[in-house]
C-alpha cells in the first residue's frame, strides 16, 4: 500500500530583511580610539550625525534609542577620564545625549537572523483558539532560523489550519525583537556550589573542582580547571559529559521577556549565555499538559558554544515569556531530544539518540535531570542504516503513540518515517514503516545540506497528520498524510 502522501504548495523561505540589532565590539585597542575620535567631535556635528543615523535606522526597530543606550553602557568602561584612567560615573552622565547615542551606534550592527535558512519546523496548536471557526485550528509554528556564521535562532509564525487540513500562514510582523533577559545566573561560587551539589561524580573529583573555583570565575576560567581535573576520567565519553555538564552551571538558565505589544512573529529567541552563544539548534516543541490538568508548552533545543553541544529545555504558557533551563544527568546528551506530551506512569517521557546512531527512550522524576536512557529503536531498514532519529515529540493517539522518525540512508539522504508504540509502555514497538513516509523530490534536493527532509514536530486536524519539514536545510514547506492509513500502513508491519 503506497502512502497518500500530500504535498502543500506552501514553501517559506528565509527572509534576510529579517534582522536584529547586535552589539558590536571590536576589541579595547580600536574601541578606545573610535570612542576617541565621538570624544573630539564637535557638538554640532555629532548632534547632526546621530539625528542622520536615527532617521536612517528608527523605521527598522521599535525602539533603536534603546539599543543604543544599552550598547553605550556596555562600552562606556572604556571612556577615559580627565587624568587618562577609566572614566567615572558622573563623568559618564555628563557626556552629552548626542555623543552617547553616538557612540552606542558605531557599537551596534544589524544581523539578519534567517539570510542563510529558514527550517526545521514544529508545530503546536495555539493556546488562544477564540477566532477559529469550525473546522479550523489556530497553530504556531516555531522555525529555527540561520544567519551569518552559521549561528542558529528560533522564531514563530501564526497560522491556521482549515477543514481541509491546508495551512494559511499569516503575514510576518515588521520588526524583529530579542525580548528582555532576566534571572541570567552569573558566573559565582556559591551558585556553582550550589547546582554541583546536584551532579553525581566520583568522590576524588570533586575538590580538584571546587578548591580551584574561585569567588568569580569565568566560563573560560572553568574549562582550564576542568582540563586539569577531569585528566583521571579513562573514559572520552564520560569526560566530554562531565565537562559539558559542569561547563552548564557556570553559566545556565534564565528568562526572556517580550513586550506585550510585540507579534508572534516578531519575536525571536537568540542565543544569550555563553553555552549557546553559536546557536540554538531544532527545538521541538510539545503542547505538555500536567497530571492536576495544567498545562504548558515546552521545547527541548540543542545549545552550541562552538565546541559542545549541550541541550536545554524552553518552557511557556503563553509565547511572551519564556524560561530556559539546562538539562543536566549522564543521559542528557548529544541531540534529538523530544519530550512526550504528559507523564508516564508518574514519569517524564524523552526520546533521544544518545549515540548518534540509534533511538533511545528515558524517563525520570525530574524534568530536568536525566540519568538513564534505554535502547529504543535501531536502523533496521537500507534508508535509515546510517542512523534513526525522531522527527519531534510523540503523538498520543487511540492505537499507541505515533512518532515521526527520520532516517540516513545512501548519499546521506535524510527521509522521514514512522513508528508506534504502546501507550503505557512506550518502550514497546508496535510496527514501523518500512518505506520511508516521505522523501526529498527533485524539487527539494537543492539547498544549505542537499537530500534532506526533516521535521521537529506534527500534530493531527481533522483526521490527517500535519507534517511541518524543512527542505534540504534551507526553507521550509507542509504535507498532510490521513491518520487512520497511516496508522494501519505500521501495524501492517509489527515489530
Amino acid at each position: 500500500m503506497k502512502l497518500s502522501v500530500r504535498r502543500l504548495n506552501v514553501r517559506l523561505a528565509p527572509d534576510f530583511k529579517k534582522v536584529i540589532p547586535r552589539f558590536f565590539n571590536t576589541g579595547d585597542d580600536r574601541s578606545k580610539k573610535l570612542i576617541d575620535k565621538v570624544l573630539q567631535m564637535p557638538e554640532q556635528e555629532a548632534t547632526q550625525l546621530v539625528n542622520q543615523v536615527m532617521d536612517e535606522f528608527s523605521q527598522r526597530y521599535r525602539n533603536i534609542r534603546e539599543i543604543w543606550v544599552k550598547h553605550y553602557d556596555l562600552i562606556s568602561y572604556l571612556l577615559p577620564s580627565k587624568d587618562g584612567t577609566s572614566i567615572s560615573s558622573k563623568a559618564a552622565c555628563d557626556l552629552s545625549e548626542s555623543k552617547r547615542l553616538l557612540i552606542g551606534s558605531y557599537f551596534t550592527m544589524e544581523y539578519s537572523i534567517e539570510a542563510a535558512a529558514l527550517f526545521n519546523p514544529s508545530i503546536v496548536e495555539d493556546p488562544d483558539q477564540s477566532d477559529a471557526g469550525e473546522g479550523e485550528k489556530k497553530v504556531i509554528v516555531s522555525f529555527r532560523a540561520t544567519g551569518e556564521g552559521h549561528i542558529s535562532s528560533i522564531i514563530f509564525r501564526h497560522g491556521l489550519l482549515d477543514k481541509d487540513a491546508m495551512i494559511h500562514i499569516e503575514p510576518a510582523g515588521q520588526y524583529v525583537t530579542q525580548g528582555h533577559v532576566t534571572q541570567q545566573q552569573f558566573e559565582n561560587k556559591e551558585t556553582f556550589e550550589e547546582l554541583f551539589s546536584r551532579m553525581k561524580l566520583p568522590e576524588d573529583l570533586s575538590p580538584g573542582i571546587l578548591n580551584r573555583v574561585k569567588d568569580f570565575f569565568s566560563y573560560k576560567k572553568l574549562e582550564s580547571i576542568l582540563k586539569i581535573a577531569l585528566d583521571k576520567v579513562d573514559s572520552m565519553a564520560e569526560k566530554n559529559k562531565m565537562k559539558s555538564d559542569l561547563l552548564l552551571l557556570g553559566n545556565t538558565g534564565y528568562e526572556l521577556h517580550f513586550p506585550p505589544n510585540s507579534q508572534l512573529s516578531e519575536r525571536v529567541i537568540f542565543p544569550a549565555t555563553f553555552a549557546e552563544k553559536n546557536g540554538i539548534e531544532d527545538a521541538r516543541f510539545v503542547h505538555f499538559k500536567e497530571e492536576d490538568g495544567t498545562s504548558a508548552y515546552m521545547a527541548t533545543y540543542t545549545a552550541y558554544d562552538g565546541s559542545f553541544i549541550l541541550p536545554h529545555l524552553i518552557e511557556t504558557r503563553d509565547f511572551l515569556r519564556f524560561r530556559i533551563s539546562p538539562l543536566l544527568g549522564k543521559a542528557a546528551i548529544n541531540k534529538n531530544l523530544a519530550l512526550f506530551p504528559r507523564k508516564i506512569n508518574g514519569q517524564y517521557a524523552m526520546l533521544s539518540r544518545i549515540d548518534g546512531v540509534n533511538n533511545y527512550i528515558m524517563f525520570s522524576h525530574d524534568i530536568y535531570h536525566w540519568e538513564t536512557a534505554v535502547p529504543w529503536q535501531q536502523p533496521r531498514y537500507p534508508w535509515e542504516f546510517v542512523q534513526v532519529g525522531n522527527g519531534g515529540s510523540p503523538i498520543e493517539t487511540d492505537k499507541g503513540w505515533l512518532v515521526i522518525t527520520h532516517g540516513v540512508g545512501p548519499m546521506r539522504k535524510y527521509c522521514l518515517g514512522a513508528s508506534l508504540f504502546d501507550l503505557n509502555d512506550p518502550r514497546i514497538e508496535l510496527g514501523r514503516l518500512k518505506e520511508p513516509m516521505l522523501v526529498p523530490n527533485e524539487d527539494e534536493r537543492n539547498g544549505y545540506v542537499p537530500n534532506v527532509v526533516y521535521s521537529c514536530g506534527s500534530l493531527v486536524h481533522q483526521g490527517q497528520l500535519f507534517i511541518p519539514y524543512a527542505v534540504s536545510d534551507y526553507a521550509s514547506s507542509f504535507a498532510t498524510v490521513p491518520l487512520a492509513e497511516l496508522l494501519d500502513e505500521i501495524l501492517a508491519n509489527p515489530s
